[in-house]
């Protein structure tokens, strides 16, 4: 008689850490913070008890809590270990960390205040004072009278009903929201021409020059960006001011809607406001590895510092330094154009409905390995690796890999050397049925044809024909030699490091975002709309740039008489140090032994033994 009870609290107990898992990616967005939560839980908990959906999230949080009970068995035994050792390096760690401290920079981070909501109130002021959503399946946003309810982004549309009766929800409108967010992407690009787009309605911009040149506070530069944002657009902004993108995003978050944030640029500022901080509102920080850390006592950013020997030894360097980073309060100073950070990968993927029938499924993947063609020539990439993603009728993802004999991206390669992958999987389940199906690239090698003279610092003329999105920028134009893969096709592509965690996070939210269309069964195929890469608008007009080009190289210089010449006589000495280089490499290749100077540098004596000049190389005499 006591078994059953025993067993249903069991269950009640384990299904706590799930029904927070449950209440999705979107926890931390404003307007939250009144809501009753556990309320919340319960209710999309008890709607979705049952589906396949529930039984996989079910599925994934024993997972989860299995990884973390051997994660808590691993920190027992570091406990019982002198690692006095770890902790003086960690604290070394945070020393070097504290001299690249940068607080002359200031970053600005600005969100779009319920943007989609935003938009449609525009054409539908009517709305203003009801709670409504926009999307399908799935609210992509929700405005400020949902969010009293519970309702939020990330959430599936049966389960926002429940919450909010009478809840209006509206087809999403991209086109509208594109034109809307360009209109306020050409307000801010008069702050910093070169801001940072995060999303359709996210960016951040360092405004330190504008802020000296206009001898004007940050403070009031952003009241100002603001107002004008609201005057010209009608739609309202929040801002996160602070000495760095990490905490500008954050600070963005805490006077929602319609506000600002500043925090202090000074090093005792941060760190206070860093230390009860929870980790969850750090930007790469998600709900699992939330979990994980709140498991071995670290809930507020200030806690990092009490396990920081314990760090790199559960969860590895790349996590150690992160959060050493987030318990200083340290990040990327550097803002750019989006367009102008090299891509890790390029991939594509699809969600359809139940498919098993083996020859389907190879025409899937065909199509699937086509679309991946289109985008790899667009981004002009090659990978080294490919990796196949496949998710189960049970909702389970699973990833295999393969790295070719070359570098791939036409599409018949691609099937081909995914094929036997997916062969593999239906041998692993048999009777497979998948629902979504993807393939992506990594390890990218750059198509574009490779700039040579870029090594010597010359300019390149732009050309009407180039978009300015492909046109290179200084810092991937130097790129060191070791860089460069085996066959010399192209370079190795890397992310800034701080962007790894954002983007880890990033894409734990779409997968999120698409099992919950799955379980709605209303999949919206422009679901990342709003990711995409635009490049900047242009400030001003822009104006025709005068070239004159070098006789000895032929590329074009800026219109100055003395630099002119300065890289003239720069460009005939890089001339004779070729020419020496050639050289010498052509005669330690012909012999070991020295050759007189005078033989090597191409005399009759030096030919009659078999090397001979390169016409394309100048001859310079000097008297």
């Amino acid at each position: 008689m006591t078994a059953a009870p025993n067993r249903e609290e069991k269950t009640i107990a384990e299904h706590e850490t799930l029904k927070y898992s449950l209440l999705g990616p979107s926890l931390t967005k404003s307007g939250q913070d009144n809501v009753d939560q556990n309320k919340v839980s319960e209710i999309i908990y008890n709607a979705s008890k049952g589906s396949k959906y529930f039984n996989n999230e079910e599925a994934r949080d024993k997972n989860l809590t299995q990884k973390i009970e051997r994660i808590l068995t691993k920190k027992r035994q570091l406990e019982k270990l002198d690692l006095a050792s770890d902790r003086r390096k960690a604290d070394e760690y945070i020393a070097e960390l504290e001299l690249s401290r940068d607080l002359s920079q200031v970053v600005v981070h600005i969100d779009c205040d319920a943007f989609y909501a935003a938009v449609e109130e525009l054409d539908r002021p009517e709305l203003k004072d009801v709670p409504f959503a926009v999307g399908g399946g799935v609210l992509t946003t929700c405005n400020y009278h949902a969010r009293k309810f519970g309702c939020r982004s990330g959430m599936a549309g049966f389960v926002a009903k429940k919450l909010c009766p009478e809840l209006i929800m509206l087809k999403l409108n991209f086109d509208k929201y594109t034109a809307k967010a360009q209109e306020v992407r050409e307000i801010i690009v008069d702050y910093d021409p070169r801001f940072e787009s995060a999303s359709i309605d996210e960016a951040y911009l360092n405004i330190t020059e504008y802020c000296r040149r206009n001898d004007i506070g940050p403070e009031e530069a952003v009241e100002q960006l603001r107002r004008e944002v609201h005057e010209k657009t009608k739609i309202t902004i929040s801002a996160g001011i602070a000495a760095n993108a990490k905490l500008a995003k954050i600070c963005s978050n805490m006077n929602k809607p319609n506000g600002q944030f500043s925090l202090p640029r000074e090093r005792n500022a941060i760190i206070a406001f860093m230390r009860d901080l929870p980790t969850r509102k750090v930007n790469g920080v998600g709900r699992v590895f939330e979990r994980e850390l709140d498991a071995i006592g670290v809930k507020t950013c200030g806690d990092i510092y009490q396990y920081r020997q314990y760090l790199a030894k559960l969860f590895g360097d790349k996590a150690f330094a992160f959060l050493m980073q987030c318990y200083l309060g340290l990040g990327r100073t550097t803002v750019q154009p989006a367009e102008e950070y090299e891509r890790k990968s390029v991939g594509t993927e699809s969600t359809f409905g139940e498919m098993g029938n083996p020859v389907e499924l190879r025409d899937k993947l065909r199509a699937t390995a086509e679309e991946l063609e289109k985008d790899m020539v667009r981004t002009q990439f090659k990978g080294r690796t490919l990796c196949l993603k496949v998710k189960l009728h049970t909702f389970e993802v699973f990833t295999r890999q393969v790295i070719p004999p070359k570098a791939v991206y036409i599409a018949e390669d691609l099937y081909k050397y995914s094929v036997p992958m997916l062969s593999k999987l239906e041998q692993e389940f048999p009777g497979m049925k998948l629902r979504l199906m993807g393939l992506r690239c990594t390890h990218l090698v750059s198509m574009k044809k490779p700039d040579t003279m870029a090594f010597f610092g010359f300019k390149r003329k732009s050309t009407s024909d180039q978009p300015e999105s492909e046109s290179p920028s200084s810092d991937t134009a130097k790129r060191k030699a070791d860089s460069l893969d085996n066959d010399g096709e192209g370079q190795w592509e890397s992310w800034p490091d701080e962007l790894l965690f954002e983007d880890a996070e990033r894409q734990e939210r779409e997968d999120e975002m698409q099992e919950l269309e799955t379980l709605s069964q209303e999949i919206d195929k422009r679901r990342h709309h709003g990711k995409e890469i635009v490049p900047n608008p242009k400030k001003g007009e822009e104006v025709e740039e005068e070239w004159w080009d070098c006789p000895i190289c032929g590329r074009p210089q800026a219109t100055s008489e003395r630099e002119f010449n300065e890289h003239i006589d720069l460009c005939l000495s890089r001339q004779t140090i070729r020419d020496v280089v050639q050289e010498t490499a052509e005669s330690r290749s012909r012999d070991q032994t020295p050759v007189p100077k005078r033989a090597k540098m191409g005399t009759e004596k030096g030919r009659e033994k078999g090397v001979p000049g390169d016409p394309k190389q100048r001859r310079l005499c000097f008297g």
